[in-house]
């Protein structure tokens, strides 16, 4: 959830340039009031970036010292540059053009081609996999899909730091990149790769932004037109530059100094595509009449947060921490970080949505929650947990909201409405327009109670009662506003990306997080060998680990839970230990020596919680005891694959598998997947009905034993399961539920 989207309220637009200042604090109001030359913001997390350069660029326009037209911000997503729009728009600085680096130079580019060129634009692929597996075949290199997404980043790296493919082996050695084949080979699939494109006349993302640097170098008389149309540039997030997106920032500067950047060098994490904080703390030596601002009054997290946070920063090293910002929170205080143990992921998983549903008891918001994870293989594991845990999620970063197809598709029934609602019996109860959208909406799917299960029709649900939750909002604040003014407000907000709130909690990884932020956030994972990630092997490597762990911890505004587990998998063998980036910030006795002494437990070893009245820690969670080893039923093998293990066999190991009970048994998950709008995987995965085809269970007993099955599934599937396996008809079946 960003900022923006925290408060559900339409603010109304200031009336002068002087209101915009209101509120600001006094680096902000810096910020905001220079608005000629060279200007450079330090902003730590949370300390209000997007809200200073929003008031900088609104007050210069509505001070009459900026034209709109000839402004031109740029950031990384479209997600911020959406934000940054929906900002403007409020502040009253509409026509303002807020665009990612790929988006504006596209738009330039479309539009120049056929003068610089001649004909039409080749098209653009937004995939670039299929290319690059087409040319390594073209060379005769076999890539596994690991190696085919390896290369293709390694191309997108060789572009976006201008480097041709006879040059790349050099490069990437100097850079310390370590190839996913050998360098000769990469270079080889790279040059078959732009071969391949010029013979099928397409363009990837990265030639547009050559492309485009190509024409403004050639052709002086557009890049004057394009200076000529854009005379102040304000540049988000400026650590993540690559070297390319530096030369077209400078062509389109020419020799203007009328540029303001803001970054933070400690929040640099995308070095592996070519981005560099080193262009933010040059900025001074390149512009040496440069205004400085450094923001450090963080409004976002607890002291504890921040604490922790500056913590982690201090024992940093090199250049981008040489240059940290110590953050000063601006929030009373809070409780301090948890920090816990498990024995296992599967239990990391279990202890983190029962933590979950906890705070959902105790009236917490979904969409107030994440849990972020290091990578995308670690979602699975924290999906079925909050699945079986009946808890609604989302994953961050499926299709854009206004994009969903039942969000279009109320799209179209308010505006139909809004035309013709006058003849819409629907209509004829409803007083107000929230109440009018309801009624459009209750044809939509949408109902005043939500859907059971965390599925396909909970999403639908949880999009169209976040429109609902939008128009109470807008009808709070714009009394007598109507139908056809609420679908102009969307129609606004689709334009800009600025979604209204979904309920559910956040599955995101550590880099997808970033410019988000949360009342709670559970960092899992967050053991050495996952944070830093095996593969990080030199010390700038190992520095920007720390800075995505930093970026991690900055997304929570008050509640913030740490965790790792000993081993992948149940019974293995307990060898990890926690991160070496939270030696010496976790209080009292070490975690990890308390956690193994008492055997390992569900609920963990957790520091920070305070006593309640009766003395017990506040949401500890009872003990499990350290499960045994488990072993194969064949050979005796230690088993430590969690799939493995649910079968309690080897893989290849002789199966004496019912096929015809494992049939019925996926029938019947069918249909259970179907009533609860869930995915198949939640009622169960094919690896536990596997099991339960080899076990044939007689009674809950047995079934209770096999793995994946547990206490929840075991009262709400037994019977149906256990009937099945008798060759009766499931007992659901039976009395029509």
């Amino acid at each position: 959830m960003t900022a923006a989207t925290h408060s559900t309220l339409f603010p109304q637009v200031p009336d002068s340039a002087d209101a915009v200042l209101e509120g600001l604090d006094p680096e902000q109001r810096e910020v905001a009031t220079a608005l000629h030359g060279p200007v450079c913001v330090l902003a730590g997390a949370g300390t209000g970036k997007t809200r200073a350069i929003t008031h900088r660029i609104a007050y210069g326009v509505r001070a009459g010292i900026l034209q709109p037209s000839s402004v031109l911000a740029v950031t990384f997503t479209n997600r911020a540059a959406g934000e940054m729009r929906g900002r403007l728009r409020r502040l009253g600085a509409a026509g303002v053009q807020a665009r990612t680096f790929h988006s504006a130079a596209l738009r330039q580019l479309q539009y120049f081609w056929p003068k610089a060129v001649g004909g039409s634009m080749p098209r653009l692929v937004d995939r670039k996999v299929q290319l690059v597996a087409d040319a390594a075949a073209a060379c005769r290199i076999r890539l596994d899909r690991g190696e085919l997404r390896d290369v293709t980043g390694e191309i997108e790296w060789s572009k976006v730091t201008q480097t041709v493919p006879s040059d790349y082996a050099l490069a990437a050695a100097k850079a310390g990149r370590e190839t996913p084949r050998d360098p000769a080979e990469v270079a080889q699939v790279y040059a078959a790769y732009e071969d391949l494109k010029r013979d099928r006349a397409v363009i990837d993302f990265e030639d547009v932004l050559l492309l485009t640097v190509a024409v403004l170098q050639d052709r002086h008389d557009i890049a004057d037109q394009v200076r000529a149309q854009y005379q102040h540039f304000v540049v988000d997030e400026y650590q993540d530059v690559s070297p390319l997106q530096q030369r077209l920032l400078d062509l389109w500067l020419g020799d203007r100094d009328n540029l303001c950047v803001v970054g933070d060098a400690s929040q640099t994490i995308y070095s592996f595509t070519g981005a560099t904080p080193d262009y933010l703390l040059d900025f001074r030596a390149r512009h040496p009449g440069a205004t400085v601002v450094k923001l450090v009054r963080d409004y976002r997290s607890t002291p504890q947060v921040v604490h922790l946070a500056n913590g982690l920063l201090a024992q940093a090293r090199g250049r981008a921490a040489d240059n940290r910002l110590e953050l000063v929170s601006q929030r009373p205080a809070g409780p301090e970080p948890v920090f816990t143990e498990y024995t296992d992921e599967p239990a990391e998983a279990e202890g983190a949505a029962r933590r979950i549903r906890e705070l959902l008891d105790s009236g917490v918001q979904a969409s107030e929650i994440a849990v972020l994870f290091r990578t995308n293989a670690q979602s699975e594991t924290y999906e079925q947990a909050l699945a079986d845990a009946g808890i609604p999620y989302q994953l961050r970063g499926a299709e854009r909201f206004f994009d969903r197809p039942e969000v279009r598709k109320a799209g179209i029934a308010l505006r139909g409405a809004a035309r013709f609602g006058g003849n819409d019996s629907l209509l004829d109860e409803a007083v107000d327009l929230p109440s009018q959208v309801r009624a459009v909406l209750s044809g939509e799917g949408w109902t005043t109670t939500p859907p059971a299960g965390s599925g396909a029709v909970r999403e639908r649900w949880e999009s169209l009662a976040a429109l609902v939750g939008l128009a109470q909002d807008f009808a709070a604040a714009q009394p007598g506003a109507t139908l056809a003014d609420l679908v102009a407000e969307l129609d606004e907000r689709a334009n800009a990306q600025h979604a209204p709130t979904v309920q559910g909690v956040t599955l995101a990884s550590l880099h997808s997080a970033k410019g988000l932020e949360w009342d709670v956030v559970f960092l899992v994972g967050v053991a050495e060998g996952m944070m830093p990630i095996t593969y990080a092997k030199t010390d700038d490597q190992i520095e920007e680990e720390r800075r995505l762990l930093y970026v991690g911890v900055t997304r929570a505004r008050s509640h913030l839970h740490l965790s790792w587990a000993l081993a992948r998998s149940p019974g293995g063998r307990p060898s990890r230990r926690p991160s070496r980036f939270l030696d010496g910030l976790r209080r009292g006795p070490s975690a990890g020596a308390a956690g193994r002494a008492g055997g390992g437990a569900a609920g963990g070893v957790e520091r920070g919680y305070s006593r309640g009245a009766n003395g017990t820690v506040g949401g500890a969670a009872p003990r499990r005891t350290q499960r045994a080893p488990a072993r194969c039923r064949v050979c005796g093998r230690t088993l430590t694959d969690a799939g493995e293990m649910k079968l309690m066999r080897c893989e290849d190991c002789p199966s004496d598998m019912d096929e015809g009970l494992y049939e019925r048994l996926r029938d019947w998950r069918a249909v259970q997947a179907r009533r609860s709008g869930q995915p198949a995987f939640c009622v169960f995965t094919d690896k536990t009905l596997m099991a339960i085809a080899e076990a044939a269970p007689d009674d809950d007993g047995e079934l209770a034993r096999i793995p994946g099955v547990g206490m929840r599934k075991l009262n709400r599937y037994g019977a149906d399961v256990l009937a099945i396996c008798a060759g009766q008809e499931p007992v659901g079946e039976e009395d029509g539920d």
